[in-house]
């Protein structure tokens, strides 16, 4: 019996340290997000500038490294295209969220709609989209 109630205490043990066994360090882990590249105006995607970072108003930048998780930008359109004839008015920023993964690298951008002529006030005339979507080893220094 003592043999047994020992079995079972080593048992309840092992659960128990396993239980306390540290979880890997993520802190250092990121994904980015990028709007440095020329997207294709051929695909009716064109560039686009960032306004806000998770409501926050920040300087536009070619990478964002960012912790895994939604991160939501407010982005201003740079289309160029001949055919569009919106008013400045309608040229508004629009939001976009992103799910972050850990060493993902996301190239943002503006949609041209292109299913019709857009005029006037008219700002259905594009929609911010990830464009791009590749692996990219990210990690964050350390700190100092």
């Amino acid at each position: 019996m003592k043999s047994a109630i020992s079995a079972l205490s080593l048992s309840v043990l092992a659960v128990l340290v396993s239980g306390c066994a540290s979880q890997p360090d993520t802190s250092n882990q990121c994904g980015i997000v990028a709007t440095y590249m020329e997207p294709d105006p051929e695909a009716n995607i064109y560039r686009a500038v960032v306004t806000h970072l998770d409501g926050k108003p920040v300087i536009s930048q070619p990478n964002y490294r960012l912790s895994p998780g939604k991160h939501t930008f407010i982005l201003a359109e740079l289309i160029d295209a001949p055919s569009l004839k919106v008013k400045l008015s309608a040229r508004t920023p629009k939001e976009l969220t992103i799910s972050v993964e850990h060493n993902e690298r996301y190239h943002i951008g503006a949609k041209f709609n292109v299913d019709k002529v857009y005029r006037g006030d008219d700002s259905g005339f594009w929609q911010p989209e990830v464009w791009l979507q590749e692996s990219y080893e990210c990690e964050f220094p350390a700190p100092l």
